[in-house]
């Protein structure tokens, strides 16, 4: 995490405080600020800012993004331009209010990786994925063949189901120019992808 970013969640952490009705003097909260900046040098990037919202927050902030997507709108965008033109921005105001914008600028694609099972994404050409080689081969989580993810560009997107029985395909290419054809990327391949995260 880069400072500000500590400042961004140490200001979270002292507003739930506010809230919980266990409110920090300033000196607790100068304490604070020094020792997490000292120990910056250790502190690890990798921690997903979804997990700072609470159960309710989570659920209202990703309907938010789903419907988002869903219209093909960009969901981080619509949140700085409301915030640019002082608009309020609904069901997750709380987002501005609360977490503020360097909690935005954190949150990446793989960070929704772990709600598979929701949808939240539509894949688009020129995306970074992952893919695991359980598309290709049998894979068991302690077996001779364990689970391996591997990079790659998303290069086209079809629609080939029906009404009844939606289907979306896709085809991505590898580093190595190879290129794989993932069949029901929603419906069926979902476990078998996810958001590559930057390095």
């Amino acid at each position: 995490m880069n400072p500000d970013e500590i400042e961004a969640a140490l200001k979270v952490a002292f507003f739930r405080c506010d809230t919980a009705s266990c409110p920090l003097t300033e000196q607790q909260k100068n304490i604070l600020v020094e020792a997490v900046k000292n120990s910056h040098s250790g502190a690890s990037n990798s921690a997903n800012p979804l997990e700072e919202l609470t159960s309710e927050e989570l659920e209202l902030f990703l309907q938010f993004v789903k419907s988002q997507e869903e219209q093909n709108f960009s969901w981080k965008a619509q949140l700085l331009n409301d915030w640019l033109h002082n608009r309020n921005s609904q069901q997750v105001q709380f987002i501005r209010d609360r977490y503020g914008v360097q909690w935005l600028y954190r949150l990446e694609p793989h960070h929704f990786n772990q709600f598979k099972n929701e949808n939240i994404f539509q894949l688009k050409i020129g995306d970074r994925i992952q893919v695991c080689n359980a598309l290709w081969e049998w894979v068991q989580e302690n077996g001779a063949c364990a689970p391996e993810w591997f990079s790659c560009t998303v290069v086209k997107i079809e629609e080939v189901g029906t009404d009844e029985y939606p289907q979306t395909d896709c085809i991505v290419r590898f580093d190595d120019d190879n290129e794989y054809v993932i069949q029901g990327i929603y419906e069926w391949n979902r476990y078998n992808w996810r958001w590559l995260e930057k390095d």
